[in-house]
């Protein structure tokens, strides 16, 4: 895969676009007083010696320092909830079996308010990518026991589910037993069987698919996903300020190397800063392992049968992957329920966990974001002598200069598994196609973003704008990641070209071979100067040209304004025999020159037209083709036919089609240009056509 950074010269029209720009010199500006606080939120429970909690308390009982500093008690909220779970009173059953789950988000709480009080937040969390099909069911099966036997009137519950993609909500909190029995039906039964017609076209539905912690062959960022998907539920489970326990389900939980524990480390750093603690559950139950393996895994057929290894390294690969589970429960104030045929005495445990506790909150005198721990300590002002529990302390937030490697890989984690996308940087994106063989299709991208949209910095003395690039394509029908890119970008400026980077656009542009088939893609770009991220996503469909018969098959259409000699590329990813291999691929570049498709499809009338294509006629005879331009339904221009004879050396009959347009004559407005492809011999034809824009 070929990658390059190149500048193209911005029309007049992109021109008129003002997000982000960059301020001039010398215009006018005011003053802005900009103040920022960040508040503390701390769950504290308050027990006497003989263990019984404590009530009555309020903002005067507490005192609070942070790195010894006195810090000023804003608000105390007291949490009181039934210590000896009690059913709430029966109702009629009614659960349902949806079509589709619908994805959710966790609603956030106002600053300083506890949404939830007097009530116990319980999140179930079913790790579906660790679980075999029989733990999911046992795992389902004990949370819809607690619901039915086990749940009180003070529990809320969310359910969350992470299947290999992002982490999909699919609940947020509720006491409605009927709701989250329904959802927990329909995990069970699954999704869309049979009630649903399925639209292969614009009118079906999104499927959801998710990115960011998917495809262990290729993983991007070499974290441990599932720990990563943790961690960004762990932060999302931050906006409330209550107490909150999530009950993980899985299969077990290994790690390998330091980049996955460090991932661990920071899994349950976000977790204690949330206020969040872990109580896994090893959904297989009590395991009695075969000493050679079960019949899930083929017979080792090695030296390990008969020495004792192979059946050590099964106890050893067990025990490994629950110690991750404990150290989750243990760092975060929950505990691990291994080796147990009763899943859902853990959850119970999680919900006794949670009965009697304050919020307390204040607000932070040291505004320095270093990202640097601070030690919290709180005492009782009124002389009571008590036993307290709450966080000794939390990291302070980083500002992006001050982000690490690993905080700035983190970072597009967290952003590419978001369902909102992030659109601080403005993205725009063309996705073409080209035949390659009976199989495989070339699939360029172009992606722009707006120069004035790019911070510039000062190293060494030249000017640079760093930019990372992160993508993913996925397989729409089976969710899975097909493919996926990872860049980091530094393009070096002359000072002439510094300067005009308000005024120009940066394309980026890279490949992929595709089967035919529906995908989607999110993509997305990091000014890595100040942290700002911009996502593009879409779903795209390449055809199997194989099975046109009635039509000439065509690959898409190419409109641009500018050939780039490959030279003069500010940026190549790859060595120069690698980029070499990948440019006799890419059907956009001839003698040393490659085509740069325009993404807007906006031309100016003192620059040419290029379009370009190519048709699939298998054969000798010679393939028509012409360009039109129509203005209001009436034909305004039409280029002279051009008959060419597909290549001799292509199987598959590829005729490139070329055409150079002159806009001079043309007046500015809004047109429609079509693309006319005949074959005279087999009575077919095939029709391209697009909007575009001519400006002065």
């Amino acid at each position: 895969m070929r990658l390059l950074l190149l500048m193209l010269v911005l029309t007049s029209l992109a021109g008129a676009q003002q997000i982000g720009q960059n301020a001039r010199p010398g215009d006018p500006g005011g003053y802005t007083l900009s103040v920022k606080s960040q508040l503390v939120v701390e769950t504290v429970v308050v027990k006497d010696k003989k263990g019984a909690a404590i009530p009555g308390l309020t903002a005067k009982d507490f005192t609070v320092t942070e790195d010894n500093a006195p810090q000023t008690v804003r608000f105390v909220e007291h949490q009181q909830l039934p210590s000896t779970p009690t059913p709430a009173p029966a109702q009629p059953e009614n659960v349902k079996i949806y079509k589709t789950l619908n994805r959710t988000q966790i609603t956030p709480e106002a600053e300083g308010k506890a949404r939830y009080n007097n009530r116990r937040l319980l999140v179930f969390y079913f790790d579906m990518s660790a679980m075999r099909p029989a733990d999911q069911l046992r795992a389902l099966a004990a949370a819809e026991k607690f619901i039915r036997t086990q749940m009180t009137e003070a529990d809320m519950v969310s359910i969350l589910r992470y299947a290999g993609g992002s982490v999909d909500v699919l609940q947020d909190f509720t006491g409605d037993r009927n709701r989250l029995l329904s959802i927990l039906e329909t995990l069970i039964v699954g999704e869309g069987q049979g009630l649903a017609e399925s639209n292969d076209d614009a009118s079906g539905a999104d499927a959801g698919a998710a990115f960011g912690q998917d495809d262990g062959e290729f993983n991007v960022f070499n974290t441990d996903r599932q720990l990563a998907a943790l961690q960004t539920t762990a932060k999302m489970l931050g906006q409330l300020n209550e107490k909150k326990s999530l009950v993980y389900f899985a299969s077990g939980l290994r790690l390998n190397g330091v980049d996955n524990q460090a991932q661990l480390h920071a899994t349950v750093d976000a977790a204690v800063r949330a206020g969040v603690s872990f109580w896994p559950i090893d959904a297989r139950g009590l395991v009695a392992s075969a000493p050679l393996g079960d019949a899930t895994q083929g017979s080792p057929g090695n030296a390990g049968m008969y020495n004792g290894a192979a059946a050590q390294a099964n106890v050893t690969n067990l025990q490994r992957s629950q110690d991750t589970l404990f150290a989750l429960a243990g760092d975060t104030g929950g505990k691990a329920m291994l080796d147990s045929n009763d899943l859902a005495h853990g959850i119970v445990q999680a919900q006794q966990a949670i009965s009697d506790y304050y919020i307390v909150g204040y607000y932070t005198t040291n505004p320095a974001q270093n990202g640097r721990f601070r030690k919290v300590k709180i005492a009782l002002s009124n002389g009571l002598e008590a036993r307290l529990e709450y966080r000794e302390g939390y990291y302070a937030g980083k500002t992006f200069a001050k982000f690490t490697a690993v905080d700035k890989e983190r970072q597009l984690e967290d952003a590419l598994m978001l369902n909102d996308p992030i659109t601080e940087l403005t993205i725009a994106m063309e996705i073409d196609y080209f035949q390659l063989n009976r199989a495989e299709y070339y699939v360029p991208i172009i992606v722009k973003i707006p120069g004035r949209e790019l911070a510039l910095a000062k190293r060494g003395g030249a000017e640079h704008t760093l930019i990372d690039f992160v993508g993913e394509v996925k397989d729409v029908v089976g969710g899975t990641t097909v493919t996926n890119l990872r860049d980091n970008v530094n393009i070096k400026l002359s000072d002439a070209s510094a300067g005009e980077l308000a005024r120009r656009p940066i394309e980026y542009d890279a490949g992929f071979t595709l089967l035919p088939g529906k995908y989607m893609i999110k993509f997305l770009a990091r000014d890595d100067e100040t942290g700002r991220i911009g996502t593009y996503q879409t779903t795209f469909t390449v055809p199997n040209l194989n099975k046109e018969l009635k039509h000439v098959p065509i690959s898409a259409v190419i409109l641009s304004s500018q050939r780039v000699n490959m030279k003069d590329a500010l940026y190549n990813a790859m060595k120069s025999k690698d980029a070499a291999k990948a440019a006799i691929a890419d059907p956009l570049v001839e003698n040393g020159s490659r085509l740069i498709p325009s993404v807007n499809r906006v031309f100016s009338r003192d620059r040419e037209l290029y379009v370009f294509l190519q048709a699939y006629q298998p054969g000798t005879q010679p393939v028509v083709a012409y360009v039109s331009l129509y203005r209001g339904g009436a034909k305004v221009f039409e280029s002279q036919p051009a008959a060419v004879t597909p290549a001799a050396t292509s199987r598959l009959g590829m005729t490139p089609l070329s055409f150079t347009l002159s806009l001079g004559q043309l007046p500015p407005g809004d047109y429609d240009c079509q693309v006319t492809v005949l074959d005279p011999t087999g009575n077919r034809s095939s029709f391209w056509q697009a909007p575009i824009l001519i400006v002065p």
